[in-house]
């Protein structure tokens, strides 16, 4: 359908959703179930179909991956580092939102689900460190 004479790269869409315990604020994350970063922690997210938005990828892979349907999420940002992916050249589209604590099980490639405190986390896949930093100051910022 499509034919470029140039390489072009891949898009994913990445997930960050947070949520309060009392007064301790949790990240959800997806223990990796496939390489790369197999058995690492990372927000749950994936390849976009060509027949979907960023934004509706999110929203589908946090569902096929945690179980969670969440409405509405708001853009973070896109991160481009040439090297942020072992696969191939892929630009992913950050996505977040503060949700109410819910269950959550892991499904698809995720092994498992599960929510953080974000001063205990485990060391992050891909550049996830750097979104979830972003992801930081933005809700610092927005009070």
């Amino acid at each position: 359908m499509y034919t470029y004479r140039y390489p072009h790269p891949a898009v994913t869409a990445d997930c960050v959703l947070f949520c309060r315990d009392g007064q301790q604020l949790k990240v959800l994350l997806i223990e990796r179930g496939n390489d790369p970063y197999k058995g690492c922690w990372a927000f749950p997210g994936g390849f976009m179909n060509m027949d979907e938005t960023a934004e509706q990828c999110s929203l589908r892979e946090l569902h096929e991956e945690t179980g969670l349907v969440i409405e509405q999420v708001r853009q973070l940002g896109a991160y481009s580092a040439v090297d942020r992916d072992p696969r191939e050249r892929v630009i992913t589209v950050a996505f977040y939102a503060v949700i109410d604590q819910l269950p959550v099980q892991g499904g698809d490639d995720a092994a498992q689900a599960q929510w953080w405190p974000v001063d205990a986390l485990p060391p992050l896949a891909f550049d996830h460190s750097q979104i979830l930093h972003d992801a930081l100051q933005r809700l610092a910022s927005e009070g």
